[in-house]
């Protein structure tokens, strides 16, 4: 069935909004996945922040030209679902492999992140990518870390010299 003039233009315009505001993207083969099941895959998704969408691999194409990003030939090649992952890349990955292995259906045939065009493997290891509050976390601990190590150091002689005094004490008392 030929869509319309019209039809291709607002999937063009609705591709470079979803490009524009993606983290990263990842390409899946939707074959034998239900439009019931595609449903329940996006609600799961904008849980976590991503959205999904069966795409027009040719328009997906042009929208990709038109925002001068790579075009990654080999993925816009038979049916094609797309993840637009926000933010939290690691867990909008993590959302859409778990859900692909609980279904046990759909595969992820690669992504896109920034500039770099990734290979199915490369993809699905950004569900290893800590999410934003873990990042977070670990920059905290490392601003954090300095600034107790130099309070310690600097309390560890006052800390010797109770000690040495207060054994000083202990000992004229015994002696007493």
């Amino acid at each position: 069935m030929a869509i319309t003039r019209e039809k291709k233009e607002e999937l063009l315009e609705q591709y470079k909004e979803q490009l524009e505001g993606a983290s990263a993207v990842v390409f899946t083969d939707y074959r034998g996945i239900s439009v019931s099941q595609i449903q329940g895959l996006r609600t799961k998704l904008k849980e976590a922040g991503a959205t999904y969408m069966v795409v027009k691999n040719s328009i997906l194409g042009l929208a990709l030209d038109q925002l001068e990003r790579e075009r990654p030939e080999t993925l816009l090649i038979g049916p094609k679902a797309v993840a637009f992952l926000g933010e939290d890349i690691g867990k909008g990955v993590t959302a859409l492999k778990d859900w692909m292995r609980a279904e046990d259906k759909g595969s992820i045939e690669g992504g896109i992140l920034e500039t770099s065009i990734l290979d199915a493997a490369g993809a699905a290891a950004l569900a290893d990518l800590p999410s934003k509050e873990d990042t977070l976390a670990m920059i905290l601990g490392a601003i954090s870390a300095p600034s107790g190590q130099l309070a310690r150091t600097i309390n560890a002689p006052a800390s010797s010299l109770v000690r040495v005094l207060s054994a000083y004490v202990d000992k004229q008392q015994e002696a007493a």
